[in-house]
């Protein structure tokens, strides 16, 4: 399935943009080449059934991660996950890494959404420095997978601070739902 593909099922409210290390792909099991490029990785359990639930149930989805480009697209295509996604932003392309704003504006542009669609977007990762600041500075709702004992999952700053936590992967599925149908309650209400 690609974003066109999924853009044809009944398209939901929520937008979900996704980290991809220790969000995705287990950072543990990544294997790299002479150039620091990653050649293969497992998914950590549940993401790959995670990734294509929630495509398959109309969700946009949107990679927003640090690192090479081909170290991406490697690991998503080996885990057969590529093509779920309707756009992949990564720092190599746009020089900045996450919490940047311009890791989410990139995404946000490639998906055709605006200010007013920042209400609508979450953004899942690992990285409280990186992924929930990074959200939480652009306005979107942060996500904190803690999954991982790699990177703290407490924070003291304000802007690191989660607006939801889950434990695993597929927990995002019904944490998407829930979401999805307040913002599809509220915009029944507003017409």
């Amino acid at each position: 399935m690609n974003g066109e593909q999924a853009m044809n099922n009944d398209a939901k409210e929520l937008i979900i943009f996704l980290d991809c290390g220790d969000t995705i792909i287990d950072e543990g099991t990544e294997v790299r080449d002479e150039y620091g490029t990653v050649i293969e990785g497992n998914v950590i359990p549940g993401a790959d059934e995670m990734i294509r639930t929630l495509a398959e149930r109309g969700y946009r989805l949107a990679i927003v991660a640090d690192g090479l480009a081909q170290s991406f697209k490697n690991l998503l295509t080996l885990n057969g996950l590529y093509d779920y996604f309707e756009v992949l932003i990564y720092s190599e392309q746009l020089k900045v890494e996450k919490p940047s704003p311009r890791m989410f504006k990139a995404a946000m542009g490639a998906m055709e959404l605006g200010e007013q669609d920042l209400s609508r977007i979450i953004m899942v990762g690992n990285n409280l420095s990186r992924d929930v600041r990074g959200a939480n500075q652009a306005g979107i709702t942060s996500v904190h997978l803690n999954w991982t004992s790699r990177y703290p999952k407490t924070s003291l700053e304000s802007l690191e601070r989660p607006d939801y936590t889950i434990a695993e992967p597929l927990e995002l599925v019904e944490l998407a739902e829930r979401l999805n149908e307040e913002l599809a309650s509220k915009k029944r209400v507003q017409a």
